[in-house]
């Protein structure tokens, strides 16, 4: 098993060439079998790992975030960035002595966004925005853990689809000391490759959750790193409402019988 510091340097190589696939399990168990298919590096979900105790997205508190972030990046011997939603607070200060507690974690990465999740104002302001990546840098550096921090803005997720003001806050964050920059909701190649070009020689992260692109295709752009967000965890909440939906209103079990055997899962975690 390789030490959380052997995780922490692959991680950061992983991000100096070539494009990976660093999918989002919501919980040990569906780290540990990512990892069993060969991918490189994983993240952490908020919103998978909100629905799996009964909460919707960002209504986690940070301890029990730390200690999901904590469990996944333990159980496996790949990588583990965490999507750590916006920090768990507001003022920068308060960011940076959340980020200083992931990074006691066994985590490689961490995200930080700049979404307040108030319809009325969507996103922070342009300047605190910046702070609290700053702040996020500082907490990292000053723990002495080389973790990748990920910037996020989502103005394309929350109602503010505007290209310019993307780029503009990315470059800020890169700036302000981040690793690797992330735009959820971009789906347009070329506003893709825009972003790449302005950002670079810094990585870039793009989100896909449905059918409108490649890994090969993304690679070709110069995106760095493809992660699913959440999308896997709904494909597996998908099989289990249709099963459960049958039983329910038909009183039938004939979407039982499309399920992976237990003895093939007991296999991948012996």
């Amino acid at each position: 098993m390789s030490t959380p510091a052997d995780r922490r340097r692959t991680f950061r190589d992983l991000h100096t060439r070539g494009c990976f696939v660093i999918p989002n399990p919501w919980d040990a168990g569906s780290a540990r079998v990512l990892a069993q298919l060969g991918f490189l590096a994983l993240a952490t979900t908020s919103s998978g790992f909100a629905w799996s105790i009964g909460r919707s997205d960002n209504h986690v508190t940070l301890d029990q975030a730390l200690a999901y972030i904590d469990a996944v990046a333990r159980a496996v011997d790949v990588p583990v960035s965490a999507d750590f939603e916006g920090g768990f607070a507001i003022a920068p200060a308060d960011v940076g002595v959340n980020v200083a507690r992931a990074a006691a974690t066994a985590i490689s990465g961490l995200s930080i966004e700049d979404s307040t999740h108030d319809a009325a104002q969507p996103l922070f302001e342009f300047g605190l925005a910046v702070d609290r990546v700053r702040a996020a840098r500082r907490a990292i550096d000053d723990t002495g853990t080389p973790l990748v921090l990920t910037a996020r803005t989502e103005g394309f997720i929350v109602g503010r689809p505007d290209l310019a003001e993307t780029i503009r806050r990315l470059k800020a964050f890169a700036e302000a000391g981040a690793d690797c920059l992330y735009a959820p909701g971009i789906r347009d190649k070329e506003a893709i490759a825009a972003v790449v070009t302005a950002v670079a020689p810094k990585p870039v992260n793009v989100l896909v959750g449905s059918d409108f692109t490649t890994v090969s295709e993304l690679a070709a752009i110069g995106v760095r790193r493809i992660s699913v967000g959440g999308a896997l965890a709904r494909s597996a909440w998908t099989g289990f409402l249709d099963a459960a939906t049958e039983i329910a209103e038909r009183g039938t079990f004939a979407k039982l019988t499309q399920s992976v055997p237990g003895s093939e899962l007991n296999a991948r975690f012996d």
